[in-house]
């Protein structure tokens, strides 16, 4: 089939790219030129594990291409619209005018019997705005077809998905949705053939589920941070319980790791698109409990700085602070609201002097906060600290030598605000270690030996 995707971000790339894998010609569009030119290129614009790859296939076998030009959207069969709708800048609700716009934009070259389907999260109710849009063309079918991609992982979510869903005219059974849920079924073919689990619903339904289990899985670690913060203040493991209630097959461990809470361009935006939406249904119970889930959720930011300021002797003021990791995740170089860079700015507006590193992210974070200090080499990063903050989980950062960083620093004081490190081989080469939810409202006493590691150090 020939399809276009428009909106070659995040979603819109990694899309039309695993289209053009299973055999589809796709033109993917965006208003970027930059972007445009880059992925003409098979190079990813952003930092996604084997995106480079899919597209350097995309484009050796012809099936593939970007550009700018909306007309080159013209004979396609299939039209996903894949823009971004972030927050608004005046309130909790989405942003819908880059898909209103993108939809307009696309009007004058759809082809007769053609099917425009939604990929982007929206509230409920949007797929009546663009029906509207698409009033004056009969023929065209509609269709939402929400995505589930996680940053870090999208290709693999995007060739081995968890689950197709499908948002028809009717929902389920309904002969209005047989012809779109053909087209989706033509579509992802490949993928039905391999087993992957389809559901048909209705717009509504389709609109909700992406946003309902964003608002779950921001409930599982908003929850168990809340319970990070019960264990320090009773003595308690996080770890060791969030382990424990991980194995209850109801529970299960996945989103259910204590540390500093999420961020992104998906999570935040969407629980308070989230919130937006029960107010204007009426429904107050589900205002009211995500706006708890984004509290807990920065108040974890808050919460690491002030232990941070503990760590510190109550002054952060004049102290060398390193902080490991900008992205708001590891495997991706995004940084939108990101909380390691919340956290590392109120440690500079608090007075220390602190340098942010991370593999990927440097770039993106240096043109945002330039008020910051960056460091690429995570060595440099450490050279000198009194105090080193893990905020970002990168796989090199959990397989830190404690004895070689120990080396570089000035103190040997580390806050892991995501649970990652091995603690007790950091305590034993000399290191003082905080965790969120450790069980530890004061500073752990370390052994005579690790003192004496310490002291050695401090003479070196």
């Amino acid at each position: 089939m020939k399809i276009s995707v428009i909106g070659c971000g995040y979603l819109g790339a990694v899309h039309a790219a695993t289209l053009a894998s299973m055999g589809h010609t796709v033109v993917g569009i965006d208003v970027d030129s930059v972007k445009v030119e880059q992925l003409n290129k098979a190079l990813a614009p952003f930092h996604e594990p084997g995106l480079d790859e899919l597209l350097r296939d995309g484009r050796t076998t012809g099936r593939l291409e970007f550009t700018t030009d909306f007309s080159l959207a013209s004979g396609a069969e299939v039209h996903f619209l894949c823009v971004g709708t972030p927050q608004s800048k005046t309130s909790d609700t989405a942003d819908l005018s880059y898909l209103v716009g993108a939809t307009r934009s696309l009007l004058p070259h759809l082809a007769v019997g053609a099917a425009v389907v939604g990929k982007s999260t929206v509230p409920v109710g949007t797929v009546d705005k663009l029906r509207d849009l698409l009033a004056r063309r009969s023929d065209v079918l509609l269709g939402w077809n929400p995505e589930f991609l996680r940053q870090g992982t999208a290709v693999k979510d995007s060739l081995v998905p968890d689950r197709l869903v499908y948002g028809v005219p009717g929902g389920k059974g309904a002969p209005a949705g047989a012809p779109i849920t053909a087209v989706l079924d033509a579509v992802y073919e490949p993928l039905i053939s391999a087993g992957i689990p389809r559901l048909v619903c209705n717009f509504a339904t389709a609109e909700l589920i992406k946003s309902a289990s964003n608002a779950f899985l921001a409930t599982k670690v908003s929850f168990i941070n809340a319970m990070a913060e019960l264990c320090d203040a009773s003595g308690a493991d996080v770890s060791e319980l969030s382990e424990a209630m991980g194995l209850d097959p109801r529970i299960g461990n996945r989103y259910l790791h204590a540390g500093l809470g999420f961020g992104g361009g998906c999570l935040p935006k969407d629980i308070r698109s989230f919130r937006a939406q029960a107010r204007e249904l009426s429904v107050p119970s589900v205002d009211e409990w995500m706006a708890l889930v984004d509290s807990v959720n920065l108040d974890q930011r808050s919460r690491t700085v002030e232990i941070a300021r503990d760590m510190c002797r109550g002054f952060l003021s004049g102290r060398t602070v390193a902080v490991l990791g900008a992205a708001f995740k590891p495997d991706t170089d995004d940084i939108r609201d990101s909380p390691a860079l919340d956290v590392a700015q109120q440690l500079a507006a608090a007075g220390a002097h602190v340098t942010v590193t991370d593999p990927k992210a440097i770039n993106n974070a240096w043109i945002r906060y330039p008020q910051l200090r960056f460091e690429a080499s995570t060595k440099r990063a450490l050279e000198g600290a009194e105090l080193v903050l893990l905020l970002t989980e990168w796989n090199e950062y959990a397989a830190l030598s404690p004895s070689e960083a120990g080396a570089l620093v000035r103190r040997r004081m580390v806050l892991d605000a995501r649970n990652v490190l091995d603690a007790e081989a950091w305590r034993n080469a000399g290191w003082t270690v905080r965790a969120l939810g450790a069980g530890s409202g004061v500073l752990e006493e370390r052994t005579p030996e690790a003192r004496s590691v310490e002291k050695r150090a401090a003479r070196a």
